[in-house]
């Protein structure tokens, strides 16, 4: 039985990992969620801990791979008065909450000397940014990048894996407002693929990583973008 913990799993993309990951055999689930889940709101600094524990006692003492999905896409015009406000309430819920995690998953899969696979949800934005009002989301996602990095140099020989996932744009409710803001159409015409990704794509990277990626591919960034930006 492998024991996950997936964060965000209410909407969208989390929706649909956690969909891929309860029709896997053998698969224990904690979602962090608001209705169906462990509650946990990651503008709070304590909520990262009470839900890591609250995932222990769930799944029996045990947690074997982290999936940081969980995130905010809020505009933080520059002209805002509460700018710095928006700021750290974005790098608070889309970085440090998902390191705050990662820190408690790396020192229990060191403890239990059995390793552990942990993946990241970020973006595209973090390697080709976003817009003027996205600061914070862009260099948040990029945090995430690498921090994945430099746990995977820092602890494979302790069979601790970690991998990141860089979407664009996905059908979610996020996507259709930022899609409807920058003209739809005009916006797709960036997309070579001629359309956005579905949640279902990006679960199905989420899962391969979580469950049947080589060791290896440890470090790796998968991009899911339709070929908007390649690297």
């Amino acid at each position: 039985m492998v024991n996950i913990l997936l964060t965000g799993a209410s909407r969208g993309i989390g929706a649909a990992i956690a969909a891929a990951l309860d029709a896997t055999p053998d698969v224990a689930l904690a979602r962090h969620a608001t209705a169906s889940g462990l509650a946990a709101d990651f503008a709070d600094p304590a909520a990262p801990a009470r839900l890591w524990d609250a995932a222990l006692d769930r799944l029996g003492g045990r947690v074997d791979v982290l999936i940081n999905n969980a995130g905010v896409f809020e505009a933080n015009p520059l002209d805002t008065d509460d700018w710095v406000a928006g700021w750290e309430r974005t790098l608070r819920i889309n970085l440090t909450a998902a390191a705050e995690l990662s820190r408690l998953a790396v020192r229990h899969w060191q403890h239990g000397g059995r390793g552990g696979r942990l993946v990241n949800v970020a973006s595209r934005a973090a390697y080709r940014g976003d817009s003027p009002a996205h600061w914070h989301y862009a260099a948040a996602k990029a945090g995430m990048v690498a921090m994945t990095k430099t746990i995977a140099r820092g602890y494979a020989r302790e069979d601790i894996l970690a991998f990141a996932i860089c979407p664009g744009f996905t059908m979610t409710g996020m996507a259709d407002d930022y899609l409807a803001s920058r003209g739809g159409d005009k916006l797709l015409a960036d997309i070579p693929l001629g359309r956005v990704a579905q949640p279902e794509e990006v679960a199905a990277v989420a899962r391969f990583l979580a469950l049947e990626a080589p060791p290896s591919m440890t470090g790796a960034v998968l991009d899911v973008n339709g070929a908007s930006y390649v690297r």
